[in-house]
């Protein structure tokens, strides 16, 4: 069996500059990386910017499992499928983090023959983005240190310093460090830290900012330290935001690349999906739905966690209303939270499909609490059986949503022709009537409560006492209307990684709450969220190497 690298690297790419041309995107307004590779002008936006939206579709999953869901791949393998069928469709992904691609995950552009290309480029540097990302949150920390050691005319408290350095790569030795050692020239010695560059504030703003001008007010707001009295300092207070602006202006632009089946690909941002909200950027989409009848687009993880912030921060934000969501589930993981070990997962167990069902149910459940058709898709193995299938088909039915088999991990678009057509036949049939699952006007705890037992399940909420210090906080400073960024496990609906299925009436605690004032948003961990991972004990980075004529291998 070919693994995702070699399909990838046999694929014939047309050249960038053709597929913009058979995107509608004028020469001008394309920025070559390269051959397979470029960025679309922020001026195309404003040439397009009164051509009516195209059809914007969610994918997203049930809870990630041990044996793989296959989001990104149906999301590429849908698109592939509408432009099959002569639909004008584009795709919008996240980019995807160097971290995790040397580490355990490996890449982030689909799989078999449902994958973006060029696939080394895109999960190695790609345009980078990520770079840029980098190098204006570490300029923010510098001023914010240098201000400190000429002459602290802001009254920083060095113990009431909030943010940190990031780098794109899973380094747990730095998660917990001490700066500025080496006598007064070199610094004020301070407990400090490093975070991956996808943790960071500035990637999340990345993705909201509507536009450069946006962009600039937005990390203007960004709280980095408090003085002694308590009084939050931000990045305007610096004189930061110009700068780190400047850095960020071309990498403001959305990317293209192309699918196995030359389809154009926006892929822009990648925000982590528990500290942050997972999406790509809202720039990408609204050009994506000015160029086409219909956007594929995909939020991190689970529904409860994907989903949950696709509607009620980036939708909440960016004025988007979803036409439709599609639910991707697979046997196997059905049976895995109906009991099964992840070795017998293989084997025909109707039993365990019929336990394993209610975490699907929950999450069909939850999008229909938003008001959005929801079409469930079985991202099909070959060991799959009928029975298996039918169970699933008649209680997905049952409970209103649409079903719909997918092939496109061995098809490609002919193997998501099935899907297309159920998700076309939804877009005609079923009408969105969008909601936010919560109001701006609830208080941050009324909107934690709120996800926390409507979409997880739990039966009550705690707080720690530091979580209760930092909500009175935000209080004070008027943040009370920003919506809220839930991190908590993705295995699970419950903050417990051990629940499977669908746990109900549990207790979930509040472990902390930090400001993200620039973003805009209230971040809430339910446990220890690591913004800063460790490498595995054999990580992904040891099986990848370059042969003498350039062509790396090993990747994914």
């Amino acid at each position: 069996m070919k693994t995702d690298l070699q399909i990838a690297q046999e694929c014939i790419m047309e050249p960038i500059m053709q597929v913009a041309k058979k995107a509608g995107i004028p020469e001008e307004y394309v920025e070559c990386y390269g051959k397979y590779k470029a960025k679309v002008s922020h001026d195309y936006y404003k040439q397009v910017q009164e051509n009516p939206d195209g059809k914007l579709i969610l994918v997203t999953a049930i809870n990630p499992t041990p044996a793989g869901e296959g989001k990104t791949t149906v999301t590429i393998g849908l698109t592939e499928a509408l432009q099959k069928m002569g639909k004008n469709a584009i795709t919008c992904l996240r980019e995807p983090s160097l971290g995790p691609c040397m580490g355990m995950k490996g890449g982030a552009a689909g799989g078999g023959y449902a994958q973006v290309v060029p696939m080394e480029d895109i999960n190695l540097h790609f345009t980078g983005d990520f770079h840029a990302i980098t190098t204006a949150n570490n300029l923010l920390a510098a001023m914010l240190d240098n201000s400190i050691q000429q002459g602290n005319k802001l009254h920083i408290d060095p113990r009431k310093i909030v943010w940190k350095r990031v780098l794109d790569m899973n380094d747990r030795q730095l998660r917990f460090i001490v700066s500025g050692l080496g006598g007064k020239v070199n610094g004020t010695p301070r407990e400090d830290g490093f975070q991956i560059t996808v943790a960071s504030e500035i990637m999340a703003i990345f993705c909201l900012a509507n536009s450069l001008r946006e962009l600039k007010a937005m990390l203007s707001n960004i709280i980095v330290a408090y003085t002694y009295d308590d009084q939050p300092v931000t990045a305007g207070d610096l004189g930061a935001a110009g700068a780190m602006t400047a850095l960020l202006k071309d990498a403001m632009q959305p990317n293209m690349v192309q699918t196995l089946e030359h389809s154009a690909a926006l892929i822009h941002g990648g925000p982590f999906a528990n500290i942050a909200h997972g999406c790509n950027s809202v720039q990408a989409t609204k050009l994506a739905l000015k160029m086409a009848d219909y956007v594929i687009t995909e939020a991190g993880f689970g529904a409860d966690l994907g989903a949950e912030k696709f509607f009620d921060i980036k939708c909440r934000k960016a004025g988007l209303k979803p036409d439709a969501v599609v639910l991707v589930a697979t046997v196997r993981a059905l049976k895995y939270n109906g009991g099964v070990a992840k070795t017998d997962l293989s084997a025909e167990n109707v039993e365990a499909v019929q336990k394993g069902f209610v975490n699907l149910e929950k999450h069909i459940e939850n999008l229909q609490k938003f008001g959005v058709p929801v079409v469930v898709t079985l991202n099909h193995f070959v060991t799959d059986t009928e029975d298996e299938i039918a169970y699933i088909q008649k209680r997905c039915e049952e409970m209103g949503a649409t079903f719909a088999l997918s092939d496109v991990w061995a098809k490609g678009g002919e193997g998501g022709k099935a899907l297309a057509e159920k998700v076309l036949e939804t877009l005609e049939t079923k009408e969105s009537h969008f909601q936010f699952l919560y109001e701006d006007s609830l208080s941050i705890e009324e909107k934690i409560e709120k996800i926390c037992k409507d979409i997880y399940g739990a039966g009550a909420v705690n707080y720690s006492s530091a979580a209760k210090k930092t909500l009175a906080q935000v209080e004070k400073l008027g943040f009370s209307r920003f919506p809220v960024c839930m991190a908590k496990t993705q295995y699970s609906l419950s903050d417990d990684a051990t629940l499977l299925g669908r746990p109900e009436g549990f207790t979930v605690t509040v472990q902390e709450v930090r400001i993200a004032a620039g973003a805009g948003f209230i971040v809430v961990l339910l446990g220890d969220i690591m913004t800063m991972p460790g490498l595995p004990k054999m990580p992904a980075a040891l099986h990848i190497d370059v042969d003498e004529n350039g062509k790396i291998v090993g990747l994914f």
